[in-house]
């Protein structure tokens, strides 16, 4: 596969929807986009699930992963972290690792908080860490994007961003729709520049 890998992981939907914007970006700028998601983790040990979820976007494989251009990464905060899902993926990643597979790759992060002052920030820090450790180049967004400089709602320099409210029925505004977009774009043009 040749293109930007769009990983998300998102439990009410908010998440998902900032991947697809961000995938939108990724296509405006010339590339193709994938998105891709991870099984929810459970605490029934004995519980398995299907290969493929029955509605929605397919599950990542790491064979997608290591053929990839470039990766969007997203998760809703939880308790200023990514969600369990989503580290319990990356930690099955031990192999890629080893062998430098997403090294020089660029990659960008993303996140969906219930509240402004969720923990947004350190959520986005703390899947940039998983980036830099695989050897990935990280790609903020910055300061010459001006919906990040006026934005009422989400948004970061570290990552796109959204506020969903507490019960999730908050809408992407046009700012977080902006810079979803604008963080797309910036990671497709550096994935092909990078190519050639």
């Amino acid at each position: 596969m040749s293109g930007i890998l769009v990983l998300y992981y998102s439990h009410h939907g908010a998440t998902r929807k900032l991947a697809e914007k961000i995938a939108t970006g990724v296509e405006m700028a010339g590339m193709h986009a994938m998105l891709r998601t991870v099984p929810p983790v459970t605490s029934k040990v004995e519980a398995s699930l299907p290969a493929v979820p029955e509605e929605g976007d397919p599950y990542v494989t790491l064979e997608e992963l290591q053929q990839c251009d470039g990766l969007a990464l997203g998760s809703p905060t939880r308790f200023g972290n990514m969600a369990s899902a989503m580290k319990y993926f990356w930690d099955g990643t031990s192999q890629l690792w080893l062998s430098g597979a997403l090294n020089g790759k660029p990659g960008c992060v993303f996140t969906s908080s219930s509240s402004m002052h969720g923990g947004q920030e350190s959520t986005l820090l703390s899947m940039q860490l998983i980036l830099l450790h695989h050897g990935m180049l990280f790609m903020g967004l910055p300061y010459s994007e001006p919906e990040l400089n006026s934005t009422q709602t989400g948004g970061t320099p570290y990552g796109v961003s959204h506020v969903a409210g507490m019960q999730g029925d908050i809408h992407l505004s046009k700012d977080e729709q902006a810079l979803c977009i604008a963080q797309g774009k910036r990671l497709a043009t550096a994935a092909l520049a990078l190519k050639r």
